[in-house]
């Protein structure tokens, strides 16, 4: 087993945690911008320009997203993929889902649409080549 490769989905896990704030900083300009208020902060969701509103969808969707997929990262690791295929699958999903987020907050439905089915189908292929693995015996 290629040990490198096996940690790549590890760090993987790590960068997608990272990745889920990355457009809560547009939300947090945004705040800034209609001047944010401490005492209530969610209150102001519908003050926030159109931008700053998709941001918010494109951090919640981001939990979901990275909750799945490191359900199959990890599922991965502990069966042993370390084919080019599952290591591919795991950087593919980040920048599917850099680019989920960057076409959200742009405002770009189509190209979004195709980063989330492309990142879903990462997780995908993750969840089988595990299955696939762990039933050879």
């Amino acid at each position: 087993m290629n040990l490198q490769d096996s940690v790549i989905l590890l760090y993987c896990i790590v960068a997608a945690a990272a990745l889920i704030y990355l457009p809560f900083l547009v939300v947090a300009s945004g705040r800034v911008q209609v001047g944010y208020d401490l005492s209530a902060p969610r209150a102001m969701f519908d003050k926030l320009p159109p931008y700053a509103q998709r941001a918010t969808w494109a951090h919640q969707n981001s939990f979901e997203a990275f909750m799945i997929f490191t359900a199959a990262a990890l599922m991965a690791y502990v069966t042993g993929q370390h084919s080019s295929l599952a290591v591919g699958s795991a950087i593919a999903f980040l920048i599917a889902r850099t680019l989920y987020s960057v076409f959200y907050i742009l405002d770009i439905p189509l190209a979004r649409s195709l980063m989330y089915a492309i990142g879903s189908a990462c997780s995908a292929t993750l969840f089988v080549l595990s299955l696939l693995s762990a039933n050879t015996p």
